[in-house]
């Protein structure tokens, strides 16, 4: 078949389910509301913590390895293979990281996080799609595998060296972080003077020119690549109707084989990447049980940015953010969260009631929102004990407010053997 139709045949296939995405104009318009909520909640509760540049800077740091394993997960999922193995490939980056790292130097440390992430990948894509296991139990396997195997290299490893043990490398070397004399410095004093919006946005400005590290300029731009990849080249149209319906995709002369493997190995790596940054950024060491469940935060990420680049970048967002600002404010922040909340809840009960006439959500959407409004006013701080729940709750509300929004590519996670069709 010419190329000409096999791109009219997969558009065919990738378009008809094809939503409108946020226009650049849209998603301003909606950082602009965000920032403006937050200088208003500022002002309202006076918990400054929740427009610091610290806090953001902070929160950059957080959604970072959660953004590339949702990217990971993005690129499995896109091609119809449910990756729930994000996690084992992490921290196999990890290991990587901190191997590599402490012989070679950081950047061939960053490298050998993605080629241990890719491992981990190569192992799903091989359980997955040439011998046809259940995608959730490889996933499972693959987190158990990694867990196992980065313990037991740590301490083959790490045991013996000079500040190294079974369970952390020896201190690894730092990788270079930008700032941009002037600006930095500039927006700090206007960030002090704690003029209403002004000074928000120019905290958000100053935590993104102010030590950022090299490694999150190349997961802004794996984010930039995998939406130009995927959305505006002939491969990543083959890709994507992988995940739509393999069985079309094959009759068109796709190699749905090859295109699976290779969205798998591209999202072992990705995931690997994210685990790196947790060593060699986030902390400049490795540590046994250092990625904390992220793989799982990232997937969470990953649906919640409805299986698109910046979608997720915002989930990802999301949950670095609110994470950052209880660590950094404890319970005094969380409660001043609490208020924005209340309103939100209660907003989007009423829109519910108003506008899509749908009676039980919106009033249960507004009880709750009443119910939080209740507990705002009636209490000072938010205990200790949940305060670390923070980032969990709330990609949990944004999930369950979003989930009817929400479309998995048609044919993700199904089991797909060659010659289906015929």
């Amino acid at each position: 078949m010419s190329t000409t139709g096999l791109k009219a045949g997969a558009k065919a296939i990738t378009g008809a389910v094809r939503k409108p995405s946020l226009s650049p104009a849209r998603i301003a318009l909606i950082a602009v509301i965000a920032v403006f909520l937050i200088a208003v909640l500022r002002v309202v509760t006076g918990a400054n913590d929740l427009a610091s540049s610290g806090a953001l800077a902070a929160a950059i740091g957080l959604a970072v390895p959660i953004g590339m394993a949702g990217l990971g997960g993005l690129w499995s999922e896109r091609a119809g293979v449910v990756n729930i193995g994000l996690e084992g490939m992490m921290i196999l980056g990890t290991w990587g990281a901190g191997f590599f790292g402490w012989h070679y130097g950081p950047w061939a440390g960053l490298l050998g996080a993605m080629f241990c992430g890719m491992v981990g990948g190569a192992i799903h894509a091989l359980a997955t799609v040439v011998f046809g296991v259940d995608h959730i139990v490889s996933g499972v396997a693959i987190n158990i595998i990694g867990y196992g195997t980065a313990k037991y290299l740590a301490a083959r490893t790490f045991t013996g060296s000079p500040g190294g043990g079974p369970t952390q490398s020896p201190q690894l070397g730092k990788l270079p972080s930008l700032s941009i004399p002037g600006v930095s410095s500039g927006l700090g004093s206007l960030e002090k003077r704690e003029i209403f919006f002004v000074s928000d946005l120019a905290a958000i400005l100053r935590a993104m020119v102010t030590n950022l590290s090299f490694v999150t300029l190349i997961a802004l731009a794996m984010v930039a690549l995998t939406w130009w990849v995927l959305w505006h080249t002939t491969f990543g149209l083959r890709l994507r109707s992988c995940g739509e319906s393999p069985v079309a995709a094959e009759s068109l002369g796709v190699n749905v084989y090859k295109y699976k493997f290779i969205a798998v190995l591209v999202s072992g790596s990705l995931a690997g990447l994210g685990g790196g940054y947790l060593a060699l950024v986030a902390a400049n060491i490795y540590r046994d049980g250092q990625t904390g469940g992220r793989g799982y935060i990232g997937l969470a990420a990953m649906i919640f940015g409805n299986w698109r680049p910046g979608g997720l970048v915002g989930g990802a967002a999301l949950f670095g953010y609110t994470d950052a600002v209880q660590l950094r404010g404890g319970g005094t922040t969380v409660h001043a969260m609490l208020l924005l909340l209340a309103v939100l809840t209660i907003g989007i009960g009423a829109w519910q009631l108003l506008r899509k006439h749908r009676v039980i959500k919106g009033v249960i959407a507004i009880s709750a929102g009443v119910i939080v409004a209740v507990w705002y006013s009636i209490s000072e701080t938010v205990p200790d004990a949940l305060t670390g729940m923070t980032p969990y709750v709330a990609t949990l509300l944004v999930l369950a407010f979003a989930s009817q929004r929400l479309r998995m590519p048609a044919a993700d996670g199904l089991p797909y053997r060659k010659g289906e069709g015929h």
